[in-house]
């Protein structure tokens, strides 16, 4: 395609602002093949692995086409889970920042009518999971009349997690003029039909080949254990391999709790996730992890479908995963960008046929080890106890340096006041020293509304609405909080 920086696609000075910001400078493969075409409208089916930017291949161009006056949703990303569909809500929200391209995130366990209301609001683009989709479509609370953009992404996920009768059911609700992006890290059949069945154009296909450099470098190796040495094994091995950032991975909910106990006990900075958790907690444990407040995660596989977080060293396999697919997810969290990961499976022998499958399956080379002995685990006692000893240095987020100079403003009034979002931007607007360009995304809820005001001009604005009025009303302003 032979453009190497994401000015040489002509893509609007206020995405690219925001690209730079988030410290994209050049496109990786996969956006490189997939940024053109998205924005030429043509259909597009792309087989690439997690970690290789697909993200911002579709979100860029979503941003740049999405018609800003439009009030009704133009964009649908679907996505297997709710970790996900909040991730890449985050990734667009941030690439579509400066053109205030709003973007709604719909999931299940979580409120029905709270998502309902931010449906009836301005909404750009729609990112869910299908169950909660079909929902909202079947009640008639997500419009698609203006719907001109589908995107599938992780769609082999999809099919294993048994969602493919409700993605299709989706998109017989969707308009059939529209250009329809699917995303998938294998191409099992099911995927393949999907993909040539519902594009409406003739589809290009695009295979990103893991080439040398963007192939997970990942030192891949497995023990034999009995299963009432498991635990110290495990200690053992994270005592030897003294982690700075590493995910347990168990089969069941139980297992991940009683680890997670055996890893608090030894004093590791440590949390947990699975299923059975609220989801707010998942989401917070997510958070946490990402910016580094701990080094050890325990999880069931919930974390592994599609969680991106820079930088984990080591993943180690508690117990072999159940499904072969399982273990690539798994082992992917790390070893990405160029990085190093180092992957340790525990096998107990009642495990050995199904890891002799997962072995033929992911044709890598896994070295058997052993279990280090006493002696060499006392030896790195040392340099473990004075990393458990360090305060976490915490990541920043990708957003952080991007949101520096905007500020979030709280207003004491919402729909109940039949406020609404050009009443703001009529106000604020009239601010001597504020204009168009610097006021945000808005969201008005029933008693209160927030407004992001760009450029560092929040103080500005909240200093100035302390005497002003907005549809005659005097409402309480200040910075919200985050």
């Amino acid at each position: 395609m032979g453009k190497k920086e994401f000015s040489d696609y002509g893509i609007r000075e206020e995405v690219l602002k925001a690209i730079n910001g988030l410290g994209y400078f050049q496109p990786t493969e996969v956006q490189k093949e997939v940024i053109p075409l998205a924005l030429a409208d043509m259909d597009v089916i792309v087989t690439s692995q997690t970690g290789s930017g697909k993200t911002a291949s579709f979100g860029i161009p979503l941003c740049e086409k999405v018609n800003w006056e439009e009030n009704k949703p133009q964009a649908l990303v679907l996505v297997p889970t709710r970790e996900l569909a909040l991730q890449v809500k985050e990734d667009i929200a941030n690439i579509g920042r400066f053109r205030r391209i709003k973007v709604t995130a719909v999931f299940g366990k979580s409120s029905f009518d709270r998502q309902k209301s931010e449906l009836k609001q301005k909404s750009h683009i729609v990112v869910g999971t299908p169950g909660r989709v079909l929902d909202h479509l079947k009640k008639g609370t997500f419009s698609v009349d203006k719907l001109e953009y589908l995107v599938l992404d992780e769609a082999d996920e999809m099919l294993n997690m048994g969602f493919i009768d409700q993605v299709e059911e989706i998109i017989d609700f969707l308009p059939t003029q529209r250009q329809t992006l699917l995303f998938s890290a294998t191409m099992p059949n099911e995927v393949e039909r999907l993909a040539t069945h519902y594009m409406q154009k003739e589809a290009t296909s695009v295979k990103i080949e893991t080439t040398e450099a963007s192939k997970p470098k990942i030192m891949q190796s497995y023990l034999m254990v009995s299963g009432d040495k498991k635990q110290e094994t495990l200690l053992d091995l994270l005592t030897v391999e003294n982690p700075d950032s590493c995910i347990v991975f168990c089969n069941r909910q139980e297992t991940v709790n009683n680890i997670y106990d055996v890893l608090n006990k030894a004093g590791l900075p440590v949390d947990k996730l699975h299923g059975g958790m609220i989801q707010e907690d998942r989401f917070d444990v997510m958070d946490d992890f990402r910016k580094g407040k701990f080094r050890y995660l325990v999880a069931t596989d919930v974390a592994a479908r599609g969680i991106d977080v820079d930088n984990i060293t080591h993943v180690v396999n508690y117990d072999v995963p159940v499904e072969k697919e399982s273990f690539v997810h798994r082992t992917g969290r790390t070893g990405r960008a160029g990085k190093m990961g180092i992957a340790l499976t525990l096998v107990e022998s009642f495990e050995k046929e199904r890891w002799a499958e997962i072995k033929k399956y992911v044709e890598a080379e896994i070295i058997e080890i052993t279990a280090p002995s006493a002696r060499f685990v006392q030896r790195h006692k040392p340099a473990f106890e004075k990393k458990l000893a360090e305060r976490p240095r915490l990541k920043k987020d990708k957003g952080t340096a991007l949101n520096q100079d905007i500020m979030k403003v709280y207003f004491n009034g919402g729909k109940k006041k039949k406020i609404r979002a050009v009443d703001f931007v009529g106000t604020l607007a009239k601010i001597p020293g504020v204009n168009m360009e610097d006021i945000g995304i808005i969201t008005i809820q029933e008693n209160v509304s927030y407004v992001d005001i760009l450029n560092g001009k929040g103080p500005m604005v909240i200093d100035a609405m302390k005497t002003r009025t907005i549809k005659g009303k005097q409402l309480k302003v200040h910075k919200a909080n985050k």
